[in-house]
């Protein structure tokens, strides 16, 4: 018989919980997001679009609706790394207690990133069937922004998580929410072009993983493929995750292991 990888079992561990819990997480993960969709995009959208005409050669809701859906995957993943990490390191420290299995703080992290990812196509899966149904969605090659919005998390997920394990309070954390992710959620290109930015800005939108991963969803949805560019995107968001992969195993070690 298959022995599962050790991450699996973490991933196994948090599906159990989360089934329990879901609930409670239902509201902001994804009513927040469609309730976000059909009020810019439909009601704001039409605004825009009897004043402007179309935005970047779509409607306003084609135009929206891939931002808001890697803006919502961001905000799921950068919520679910911080409070749940030190929840498990100090406040309830199950984390000490999965590292005296034979599972290791490398699986631990690993197997906490992943499943951000797990909630991550999700809630995208989710969302996107609504944005088809609204129409903010005219093309079938839409599918493949469910991957790019997950990209997108783990992209977020894997520094953040790390770098949760190096904290013992959470007061940095609204400050990284407030501070941080609402303002990449603003500016990234997901309810305007960033070319309408001042042109000091619009740099720092650039070098924001979320921009990447706006711009992957918005070419799948839109039908509008531009593969060196999507390959530059990707690039990036893997670079992002990678480099938080390495940082947060160490962090891991260095917070669980005695």
């Amino acid at each position: 018989m298959a022995v599962a990888p050790p991450m699996l079992r973490v991933l196994e561990r948090e599906a159990i919980v989360f089934r329990k819990l879901w609930r409670g997480s239902a509201f902001s993960s994804f009513v927040t997001p469609v309730m976000f969709l059909a009020a810019i995009g439909l009601g704001l959208g039409g605004l825009v679009e009897r004043r402007t005409g179309h935005v970047a050669g779509v409607g306003y809701l084609a135009f929206v609706a891939p931002g808001l859906l890697a803006a919502s995957a961001m905000q799921t993943a950068a919520g679910s790394s911080l409070w749940p990490v030190m929840a498990g390191t100090k406040w309830i420290r199950t984390y000490h207690a999965v590292v005296a299995t034979p599972l290791s703080a490398a699986d631990l992290y690993g197997g906490t990133v992943l499943w951000v990812g797990v909630r991550a196509t999700a809630a995208a899966s989710a969302f996107l069937a609504v944005a088809v149904l609204l129409g903010g969605v005219p093309s079938p090659w839409g599918i493949l922004a469910v991957p790019a919005a997950t990209l997108g998390a783990l992209a977020f997920a894997a520094p953040l998580a790390a770098y949760a394990a190096t904290q013992d309070t959470d007061l940095t954390f609204p400050v990284i929410m407030r501070l941080g992710i609402v303002p990449l959620f603003l500016f990234s290109g997901t309810f305007f072009p960033i070319s309408q930015l001042p042109s000091w800005l619009r740099p720092v939108s650039v070098a924001s993983p979320l921009w990447h991963a706006i711009e992957l969803c918005r070419q799948a949805t839109t039908g509008t493929p531009r593969w060196a560019a999507a390959t530059g995107h990707t690039a990036v968001l893997i670079a992002c995750v990678a480099a938080g992969w390495r940082w947060g195993t160490r962090t891991f070690a260095r917070r669980l292991t005695p």
